[in-house]
């Protein structure tokens, strides 16, 4: 049977519109899965203490391989960081590297008080130069700081605001060593800050975390270990762990509520390890 112009015309355009709605229905199935992907990467904000960067970097990386996420750090010295939050920073989590700036948050009703836990511990050591013919020794009362740091300085955190300078000037008054030291140290924002002077040669000495030396963390490559602090001649180092609240949507706390979780595993424990800090049992 012949059909008509109008009837081919007619069928044409038929075709042309189940083209079009072909079409549009594969953008918007495209664009309603890239949406659930950026959902999936959804980033998550995490502030945490200098003397972790390198070890939480991997745990974060390794969460998100797991989860899907995208987990940004913000590091720096505990005091700066807690204050930042307290002003309303957006954070999801916080790590301090010592017990006084999560208690400041708690105190300003900042973290979920529930959430909080003690991720890590670590340990004090003094370091030089790996090129300084300083050699290993024992710390205490009858060390000669005066003739070791000779006219050079010792690079620590500020004891004002950084923890481990606090941890330091705690060990060194301890020690009874604390006058010989005060008026030749060599200040720096964080422990970082502390490792780089004495990695460059601007300090004859540094105490800095065990963590920061230890050998898979790649800074440790300029300088060498002379001694441990023992651990009586200061508080413990803890690093505790908690929730932010009242910053993000439901989404995200989840997600922050997640890594709080991974942070508890055995994988993450394990990495802990490696770079240097201890551990609570793992359960």
């Amino acid at each position: 049977m012949r059909q008509t112009k109008g009837h081919a015309r007619a069928k044409g355009a038929v075709k042309g519109i189940g083209l079009v709605m072909a079409l549009f229905l594969g953008i918007f199935t495209a664009t309603v899965a890239g949406v659930k992907q950026c959902a999936a990467r959804e980033r998550l904000l995490v502030f945490a203490a200098a003397s972790l960067t390198d070890v939480m970097t991997e745990i974060g990386a390794d969460f998100d391989a797991r989860q899907g996420s995208k987990t940004v750090f913000s590091f720096a010295a505990s005091s700066t960081l807690a204050r930042q939050i307290a002003l309303g920073a957006p954070a999801a989590l916080f790590v301090s590297a010592n017990r006084d700036w999560m208690d400041y948050l708690a105190e300003k009703q900042a973290i979920d008080k529930d959430s909080r836990r003690t991720l890590a511990t670590n340990a004090l050591v003094l370091i030089a130069p790996k090129a300084s013919p300083l050699t290993e020794l024992r710390l205490d009362a009858g060390w000669d700081l005066a003739a070791a740091l000779g006219d050079g300085r010792l690079a620590v955190g500020d004891p004002d605001h950084v923890p481990a300078g606090r941890y330091a000037k705690q060990a060194l008054q301890h020690l009874g060593l604390w006058a010989q030291a005060e008026p030749r140290l060599a200040r720096a924002n964080n422990v970082r800050g502390a490792l780089a002077l004495v990695e460059r040669g601007e300090a004859r000495l540094g105490i800095v975390y065990r963590s920061d030396v230890y050998p898979v963390a790649a800074p440790s490559a300029g300088v060498k270990t002379l001694a441990t602090f023992p651990q009586t001649s200061h508080e413990q180092i803890q690093y505790p762990v908690a929730l932010i609240v009242g910053r993000d949507e439901t989404k995200t706390s989840a997600t922050a509520a997640a890594f709080l979780a991974y942070l508890q595993t055995r994988a993450a424990k394990a990495v802990l390890l490696k770079h240097g800090f201890g551990v609570p049992d793992v359960d």
